[in-house]
């Protein structure tokens, strides 16, 4: 979680079901990301930035700009036509062109267009749409019996009884996906209500060398030239249910969506974004902060840079190979490349002095009064113990997951604890394996198909298990290494018939004891490996509850000294709907001057015709001709590709849409720049730069390069003639 600025014109937060802790500043950085009924607390700061609507209009989920907002369980989105459309990344399709590409059909080059309804494709397996309607205060309910007595096991059995009490509760209405996300350490808890679309087709992808222009080289950076969008479309029964894929499904009619603004932005506009951010470490403690730059993230970004490394070089030359594990290959280059900016950011704001400092403040405070003592000393000094314990464990983590890189292993794991879970009431049975799960695992299992081959497999294993002998002998899996030396390698692959879908998807139906009499080698590690997960999985129980009666006291005690020093705060990303605002704006680096937006000529300095930067050719001839139509914008007089602006977002905004001052869709986030993903821990008002594809950009590729007129004419653009 984040450690915030201190700066005094940062925005404060109104504690969720805590009370008020403090006021809102009008003039303020755009630091914060806000649950949408904050937006009345924020809502002056807003109006001073440049919010032309009643900011009470952003604390409804029923009603527009808020209730068109969605989220896809990783990335964000939002309605942009009455027909279930649906504007995210490219990035955040990509999964799905990849699945619906092979070699002599590659959608991934050359991208796809359905220009009916009729030519729309299924998503990848899994894909959802998530339509927001109610965000709610379970606090209470969540911590009934919960006393200090409890030991660490039971607290965690307590919460998590609680915690499915409100979902099964929730999810008694049809087509509903529900869960309860702690705030501030568990000291508040909120549940989130979502309608579960779960036919979601491929409607809109541009081809590579627009929608990801500049590829790895770019990512991460400005100035860029990106065209990173793509659409989705929601689909449900006719009777207007959410069921799976039929060929009867009818597109959703959503309550709202999004206007396409008529004008463009420039520079110092006030935008903001309402997306579903992941996870941010703002509110971690000076230790936690020392062992994640000091051991946990080197080790962390130096393993994905080594597995991407080997996808490259298995896959070489080999081009439905490189098809099968694209998906893979660019979440393993994203993320490493963002954990090495976490890295270098640390250093350059000097993050473990300014963490220790502000920590510091805290406990000198709670330690100058008795009755502030006798409230979070023991919390506070409980909290060090566990951090300790937390960040062995986690290590120890890191390297014993990497064995799940052989995705017939990890299916095995899967299946047979499904198996073992099946043998109790589904209420007492673990999160992930409930009744309510059971699509979810067929469709993680069901992507396996178009995203593994065996060869490639069996060499990323042998590699996983190079590293996960690192560990030392007690801390590995013992049964599981016997298992795996009576076997053999060639075996293991040999005898298989987990690869094949159907009979992977069959043993969803069968019992623990038919598990345990097969002779599938992977089946045979999962059953070797099942004793060391259970007894993991206390241990980490044990630490969660005694980590919850710590932390939540320790954060009340920072929420009171934050009040009475008149320092904001507000709680970490936890992949809630979350607003936040700022302004399109550059920035002055050393010897740099980032500009708000980049260019169309800007992409062909930038084309080389080969690699990352092979733009297709009408994109360049139309650029030459300068055939921008009334996409240029006035001031810059050309045609606007990205833009840069002061929101603060973090993983899972990405395909957040982007909104002016009227609420109207202006673009989409898509990223930062590479020194300021050390916001998730520090927010550095100088550093923090979102950036996002101009709406402007988006419509001239569907309208001029891709014919995507169908498309236009649904969100109510006009067609070029």
């Amino acid at each position: 979680m984040k450690s915030p600025s201190l700066s005094p014109r940062a925005p404060s937060f109104i504690a969720l079901g805590l009370g008020s802790v403090m006021t809102i500043p009008a003039s303020s950085a755009n630091e914060g990301m806000w649950v949408p009924q904050q937006a009345t607390e924020i809502g002056a700061a807003m109006r001073t930035d440049g919010l032309e609507i009643d900011p009470a209009q952003l604390t409804n989920l029923n009603s527009a700009p808020m209730n068109a907002i969605v989220s896809l369980g990783g990335c964000s989105a939002a309605f942009l036509s009455p027909q279930g459309l649906v504007a995210t990344n490219h990035h955040c399709v990509h999964g799905s062109v990849q699945y619906n590409s092979k070699e002599g059909q590659d959608y991934l080059t050359n991208g796809f267009l359905a220009k009916t309804t009729a030519e729309e494709l299924p998503a990848a397996p899994g894909s959802r749409i998530y339509v927001i309607e109610e965000l709610r205060d379970v606090t209470a309910a969540m911590l009934k019996g919960v006393t200090a007595k409890l030991s660490g096991s039971d607290r965690y059995a307590l919460l998590d009884t609680n915690r499915k009490n409100l979902i099964a509760e929730c999810e008694k209405q049809p087509n509903r996906r529900c869960d309860v996300r702690p705030y501030y350490g568990g000291a508040a808890y909120y549940l989130q209500q979502q309608l579960e679309i779960q036919d979601v087709r491929l409607v809109y992808a541009p081809a590579m060398g627009i929608g990801n222009f500049g590829g790895e080289t770019d990512n991460w950076m400005w100035p860029r030239h990106t065209g990173d969008f793509g659409f989705y479309r929601a689909y449900v029964g006719p009777d207007g249910s959410s069921r799976p894929y039929a060929k009867d499904n009818i597109p959703y009619k959503p309550k709202s969506w999004l206007k396409i603004a008529k004008e463009g932005l420039k520079e110092n506009d006030f935008v903001m974004v309402a997306g579903f951010p992941g996870t941010t470490n703002r509110l971690r403690t000076a230790d936690e902060v020392r062992f994640n730059f000091a051991e946990y993230e080197p080790l962390w970004q130096r393993l994905l840079s080594d597995y991407a490394t080997q996808i490259e070089r298995f896959t070489a030359h080999d081009r439905e190979a490189e098809i099968r594990y694209a998906a893979i290959l660019a979440g393993a280059e994203n993320y490493e490349k963002k954990l090495a900016g976490d890295l270098v950011g640390a250093d350059a704001i000097n993050l473990d002095a300014r963490k220790t400092a502000e920590e510091k403040a805290f406990r000198d405070w709670v330690a100058a009064d008795k009755k502030r003592q006798a409230s979070y000393g023991n919390a506070i000094a409980a909290l060090d113990t566990l951090v300790a314990e937390n960040n062995t464990a986690s290590l120890k983590g890191l390297r014993l997951s990497l064995i799940n890189r052989a995705q017939l292993l990890d299916s095995a794991r899967v299946l047979y604890r499904w198996a073992k879970e099946q043998e109790k009431p589904n209420a007492q049975r673990e999160s992930g394996f409930q009744d309510r799960d059971r699509n979810t695992i067929l469709e993680r299992l069901t992507r396996v198909e178009r995203r593994f081959l065996p060869a490639i497999d069996r060499q990323l294993f042998v590699a996983a298990l190079d590293e996960y002998k690192k560990l030392p002998a007690a801390d590995r899996f013992t049964g599981f290494e016997t298992a795996l030396d009576g076997i053999g390698m060639d075996r293991l692959y040999a005898d298989t018939k987990l690869g094949d879908t159907a009979t992977r998807l069959g043993w969803m139906g069968k019992s623990a004891a038919d598990f345990e009499a097969s002779n599938d080698p992977f089946i045979k590690l999962a059953i070797a490996l099942y004793p060391d997960d259970i007894a993991g999985e206390a241990k980490e129980k044990d630490r969660s509850g005694r980590t919850q009666a710590a932390r939540s006291v320790y954060m009340q005690g920072l929420m009171a000294y934050r009040k009475a020093a008149n320092i904001p705060l507000y709680p970490d990303a936890n992949s809630s709907l979350r607003l936040t605002w700022g302004k399109v704006t550059g920035r002055a680096r050393d010897g740099q001057i980032w500009t708000s937006f980049t260019t169309a000529e800007g992409l062909v300095a930038k084309q080389t015709g080969k690699g990352e930067f092979n733009a297709p050719k009408a994109v360049i001839d139309a650029i030459n001709r300068k055939d921008y139509g009334r996409y240029a914008s006035p001031e810059l007089g050309t045609l606007p590709v990205d833009f840069m602006s002061t929101v603060d977002i973090t993983n899972g905004n990405s395909g957040s849409s982007t909104l002016n001052a009227r609420g109207e869709f202006v673009g989409l986030a898509f990223d930062g720049t590479l020194d300021g993903v050390i916001s998730d821990w520090a927010y550095v008002a100088e550093r923090n730069r979102t950036i996002h594809v101009d709406s402007r950009f988006m419509l001239w590729t569907m309208d001029k390069i891709d014919g995507a007129h169908n498309l236009l004419k649904e969100m109510g653009v006009e067609v070029s003639k």
